[in-house]
């Protein structure tokens, strides 16, 4: 007995995967889902070749600041300045100044101003409208050359003894009249606008056509 070998084992290994197929399949399985997870890696990695028709995407462009007015201050009270012009030039009036001024000291008016300034706000002028046997129509020419509205008063001096025999002025209303020994005075009834007129007339007797004084508020009248 001592002289005989015991026969040798064979070896399990492959009988055991013989007998177990399952684990073939899943070593497989499990090679299978390594492969597809190392080629969607590769495939991750890998970016898309650009179409050849279609164009290159727009390049984002840097936003530009837009340019807002400089906002003026509500409180100033300084005037505002126009192109050229320091704020010491006089050539620009002021909102305030569209009243006219007086000249200023050193500046000699000119003779229009002058005549201007001396002219009566309101004057007069006389003339014979119509002349016939024992008496005639004169007429006062009252002229406003002021620029607002103005009241006038006329004193007439007739000489010879005349006699009013009566005034008026047409398309207005009338105004006062007062008789005294050799003339009379007419205060008007209505206004003269500026730069208007009014004609005063009226009918004297046994009077001479040249007066001996005519006034419009004090200031002699023209044309006699």
């Amino acid at each position: 007995m001592f002289g005989m070998r015991r026969a040798r084992r064979p070896s399990r290994g492959p009988v055991a995967i013989a007998s177990s197929p399952w684990i073939v399949v899943l070593a497989g399985v499990v090679v299978m889902v390594v492969l597809l997870i190392v080629a969607l890696g590769a495939y991750r990695g890998r970016s898309p070749a650009p179409d050849a028709g279609s164009p290159p995407p727009a390049l984002p462009l840097p936003a530009v600041p837009s340019e807002e007015p400089t906002p003026t201050p509500t409180g100033s009270s300084s005037p505002a300045l126009l192109p050229g012009l320091s704020p010491r030039a006089t050539g620009v009036p002021s909102s305030s100044s569209a009243v006219s001024r007086a000249p200023t000291a050193g500046v000699t008016p000119t003779r229009a101003a002058t005549r201007a300034a001396q002219a009566p706000a309101v004057g007069g002028r006389y003339r014979v409208v119509q002349s016939f046997d024992g008496g005639f129509i004169g007429e006062v020419l009252v002229v406003n050359a002021s620029g607002v509205r103005r009241g006038w008063t006329v004193r007439f001096e007739f000489s010879g003894g005349g006699r009013l025999v009566t005034t008026w002025v047409e398309g207005v209303p009338q105004g006062t009249v007062r008789q005294f020994d050799g003339g009379f005075t007419y205060v008007s009834g209505v206004d003269v606008p500026p730069d208007g007129s009014a004609a005063l007339r009226f009918h004297l007797e046994r009077a001479s056509v040249t007066p001996r004084g005519c006034t419009v508020d004090g200031v002699r009248c023209s044309g006699f």
